[in-house]
């Protein structure tokens, strides 16, 4: 089979701009081992480009969580050294009011680099659900235990109106319901109720959150799901929220937020799509 030296230069010159954005197409629709090669090539080429493409993402993914890692921790390690250098001289009293605050500091940074690591994970697609059906109070069950600290604080309650089940990956879901939960709590006034629902319809399994506040006007919301964004706790990073929409994503659900207002606490709906 006589291949002709323009066919043979158009492949030589397509793999050597291989690294190129607007590669052309060089496939065709002939027969002979020529149009084979042609098209294994251009398939080798797409494929391996979409590969690097997606590594490339991941490092860029893993190096601004790992900035943020860094950028947070800044603060509560400078605060600890400073605490630990008056340590030696302070009084007994002083040394257990600093060695109370190194420890809540130890605890958040811990919490933080964990989240962070999770959502990490979860972009790079490291994480495999295992979605099974369950039901809602199951899920509650460990909410409850997360957050029984709080509720107390704050003397508010948790109530669950309707127990449906719902297919998820429990541990995950559990997690993302917990930081849902902690929002609502943060909204919501002291002896404030946030009740939890759940239903099921032809597309998709619901369980809804709504807070006891005043509601969330648009600018809050904007900031909500964003890293670092927004906490209304002094003490929050503004990461639980994101970290409850990627789990939600990761399974394939999705969060719609209800805005309230006029009297009525915000809502939060995860969807759990059939």
């Amino acid at each position: 089979m006589w291949i002709r030296k323009r066919d043979i230069e158009q492949l030589s010159e397509f793999i050597k701009n291989a690294d190129g954005k607007d590669l052309p197409d060089i496939r065709d629709n002939k027969e002979g081992p020529l149009s084979i090669l042609k098209n294994d090539v251009y398939n080798l080429v797409t494929t391996r480009n979409e590969q690097l493409d997606s590594a490339y993402k991941q490092r860029d993914s893993l190096s601004e969580y790992m900035s943020d890692i860094s950028h947070q921790l800044k603060t509560p390690i400078t605060s600890m050294l400073i605490m630990l250098d008056l340590l030696e001289e302070a009084d007994d009293d002083k040394r257990r009011e600093f060695i109370r605050n190194i420890k809540f500091s130890l605890t958040k940074m811990q919490w933080l680099v964990g989240a962070l690591l999770k959502m990490a994970k979860i972009d790079a697609g490291a994480i495999s659900f295992n979605k099974k059906a369950v039901l809602v109070s199951a899920i509650m069950e460990e909410v409850k235990a997360s957050v029984a600290i709080l509720l107390d604080i704050n003397d508010q309650s948790l109530v669950l109106n309707n127990d449906h089940e719902i297919l998820c990956d429990k541990r995950w879901t559990s997690e993302a319901l917990t930081n849902i939960v902690k929002n609502a709590i943060e909204h919501s006034p002291n002896n404030g109720v946030i009740t939890v629902d759940s239903g099921d319809n032809p597309l998709f399994s619901w369980i809804s959150v709504r807070d006891s506040g005043a509601g969330l006007n648009k600018t809050t919301y904007a900031a909500l799901f964003k890293r670092f964004e927004y906490s209304t706790n002094e003490n929050g990073f503004g990461i639980g929220m994101p970290l409850a929409l990627k789990i939600i994503k990761g399974q394939g659900g999705d969060i719609d937020v209800d805005y309230g207002g006029n009297g009525q606490g915000a809502t939060f709906t995860i969807k759990m799509y059939k």
